[in-house]
This record gives C-alpha cells, sequence and structure tokens, in this order.
C-alpha cells in the first residue's frame, strides 16, 4: 500500500459527507482516535466506482449459480461477485459471496473492508426468463 492512501481515502470520503466536518478528519477534529468511516455503493456488472483520488473499485463478473424456479436441481447453488480494486496502477482481486462454500461476504484489501449488501434480483429469475440486470450493494470501511 502506498504511503498516504488511507488518508486520501478518508479524505474523499470525508468529502463525500460521511462525517459532517467536510475535510477534517475525526483525529483531526479533537474528537480522539480516528472513528470508522464507511460509504455505500451500489454497482452492476462493469460499472466502477471512484473511491477516493487514484483508486476504483469494479464490479468485474457476477456468478449466478442458484437454483432457478421450474430447474430440477442437485444443490442449492449461490451468487458470487468479484471485484477488481485498484490505487495507483495496482490492481488486486477479490470474490464476495453468500452461501459460497469457503466463501464469505467481507473480504479486506489494501486496509478497507468490503461488505455485501442487497442484492437484485434477490431471488433466482424463472428457468426460462431472460438474464437478470444485478445490482449489488457494497458498504467500504475505513478503519
Amino acid at each position: 500500500m502506498q504511503p498516504g492512501f488511507i488518508s486520501s481515502l478518508c479524505s474523499a470520503i470525508v468529502c463525500a459527507g460521511i462525517i459532517a466536518a467536510c475535510g477534517i478528519s475525526p483525529a483531526e477534529s479533537g474528537g480522539g482516535p480516528a472513528k470508522p468511516v464507511s460509504q455505500t455503493y451500489v454497482l452492476a456488472p462493469g460499472q466502477t466506482v471512484n473511491l477516493a483520488p487514484n483508486t476504483t473499485l469494479k464490479l468485474d463478473k457476477v456468478n449466478d449459480s442458484r437454483c432457478r424456479p421450474g430447474a430440477v436441481c442437485v444443490w442449492k447453488g449461490y451468487i458470487s461477485f468479484t471485484f477488481i480494486l485498484t490505487h495507483g496502477g495496482q490492481s488486486s482481486q477479490f470474490v464476495l459471496a453468500e452461501d459460497m462454500p469457503n466463501g464469505s461476504n467481507n473480504a479486506t484489501q489494501q486496509g478497507l473492508k468490503f461488505t455485501l449488501g442487497t442484492l437484485e434480483p434477490a431471488e433466482p429469475t424463472p428457468l426460462n426468463a431472460p438474464p437478470p440486470a444485478y445490482k449489488v450493494s457494497l458498504r467500504v470501511d475505513i478503519s
């Protein structure tokens, strides 16, 4: 991780309205130790959001193996989301999932904690339905 990454990311999120005192970190405001800062984003496959200067997060792909209504399945299946975090030209990839064997709905990358929120569609679509327009909410925490 490059020096100043967390502070620049925290400043960007602070200015986005997470902390009422825009541009002042909790430690600088005299409130004692820095408090966790979080922001929630909603992403569709292929969509990228800016987390801070030179820092982006992309929902690279969705893998939906959940058993669709009308299908005969041997297992329940799961849905997983592959993300790419890029900072200063360096990228890391991670997967978040609900109900995936050995998977998790949260991960920590480059000092940031990512936690899955809601997803659309919440339930698998019927067997002969066209592919759904996936969206997932993701909370990003800085501590």
